[in-house]
Parts: structure tokens; sequence; C-alpha cells
């Protein structure tokens, strides 16, 4: 059985999983769906202003060594995928397949910040005006959204090289938003790649929400596990 290490998005805590968490442990795994640093309903202003990508990071890794976990699953969603692929770089081959779910896929040197649109870099400038430290949710999200650190949308990862040998790898691309997605770019990189298997879904961003079923069987290997590494499929 697999044991899954869910990282959510920007603004959003452990509850982004709420409705695949329970099929995938419905199906006998472990799951472990984190709140990340500076988004907990107690956090306080200092520490949400000192909250980076290097302190998401940590969350991880912390979780890996208090659970005793190894070949863990990471899955990130969006800005997730910022934290997931610096975690798996520090977590000494513990990491046997990371899934970026409509995420960023860093290279070393990039930021949340560089690797995205202007449209969203003006949204978190936008965003973290009143405070200089926090983005405030955008319009319409779900009202459990919490302020997100600044810092950790700004700061560049730095990868030591330690991540090649995971295994298995695979980008979920959310192909419902076309019009506005920062990940177009990014899945046609990922797609010619022959370390990454490419999945569509078509949702909108929030496929945790949308389309939970399919997500989970994705990650359940039950769409296009059988498909070679450069072939992409859709799972409806």
């Amino acid at each position: 059985m697999a044991t899954f290490v869910l990282v959510p998005g920007g603004w959003h805590g452990s509850w982004a999983f709420e409705a695949v968490a329970p099929l995938l442990e419905r199906a006998g795994h472990t799951v472990h769906a984190l709140t990340l640093t500076g988004l907990r309903p107690d956090d306080d202003d200092a520490t949400v202003a000192a909250a980076n990508l290097d302190t998401h990071a940590d969350d991880v890794l912390r979780l890996l060594d208090r659970a005793h976990i190894t070949g863990a699953t990471l899955v990130g969603h969006s800005y997730g995928g910022m934290v997931i692929t610096a975690a798996a770089d520090r977590a000494g081959g513990r990491v046997s397949r990371l899934v970026h779910l409509d995420a960023y896929v860093p290279r070393d040197g990039e930021s949340c910040w560089s690797s995205t649109t202007e449209r969203y870099r003006e949204a978190f400038a936008a965003g973290a005006a009143t405070t200089g430290y926090a983005v405030r949710p955008p319009d319409g999200v779900d009202p459990r959204c919490r302020p997100h650190p600044l810092a950790s949308f700004v700061q560049a990862i730095r990868l030591t090289g330690a991540l090649a040998p995971a295994p298995r790898r695979e980008f979920i691309y959310c192909s419902g938003w076309e019009d506005r997605t920062p990940f177009a770019e990014l899945r046609s990189r990922l797609h010619a790649d022959p370390g990454w298997q490419v999945h569509d879904v078509p949702t909108g961003h929030d496929a945790l929400h949308e389309a939970p079923e399919a997500v989970a069987a994705l990650l359940l290997g039950e769409c296009g596990a059988k498909a070679s590494t450069r072939r992409q499929r859709a799972c409806r």
C-alpha cells in the first residue's frame, strides 16, 4: 500500500483534499494531508510573515521524519508543486513518486513568482498590498482560505540534483480553464520529456472538488497506468 502526502495550493489547507483523501483511504492507502505553516488558523502574523518555501518544504520533511515514512508519494496542487519539488530534493531518497496536480514544476533558481504569468504576479502584488507579507485570497474562493505568505511565492528554489533518482513523476493538466491557466507551456515541456507522464483532466483548476473520482483514479494508477512516460492520457 502507498503512503500519500498531500500538499495544497496557495491559500488552502488540508481541507482542499477532503473529497479525494477518503477515496485513497478507502482503497487501503495511508493519507497525510497537510496545512502548511502560515496557513493554519492559529498562526500569528509573525509566523505568516516568516514562512517561505523552505519553511513549507520543512513541513513535509518533518512529517516524513515524524511518521517514519519511506517510499512516499508526494502530491502537490498548484503552488504545492513548488513545495513537493523542494521537499523531494532534500528527502534523502524517501520519495518514490511525485504528482504535480495542475502545479508548478520548478527548475533550480525558479520561483512561483517567476514561473507564473503576469496576470498572477499582479494578483500576488495586489493581494499583499495591505500587509506587505500576506497575499489575501482571491475573490470567490472557499471561505476557509487564508492569506498566503508572500515570501513563499517569491523565494527561488535551490535544487541539489538529489531529486533525479525519483523513479516516477507525473503531471496532471486541468484543461478546462485554458484561457487563464499558467501551465500550458509547462504541459508542453513535460509532455516532451521522457522522464514525465502527463495526464489531462477536463476540469478547471480545482479538480480536487470538480472531479475527485478522476483525480483519485489517477493517483491510484487506475487511469493511464500502462501508458509510456511520454504518452498523454485523458482521464474522465
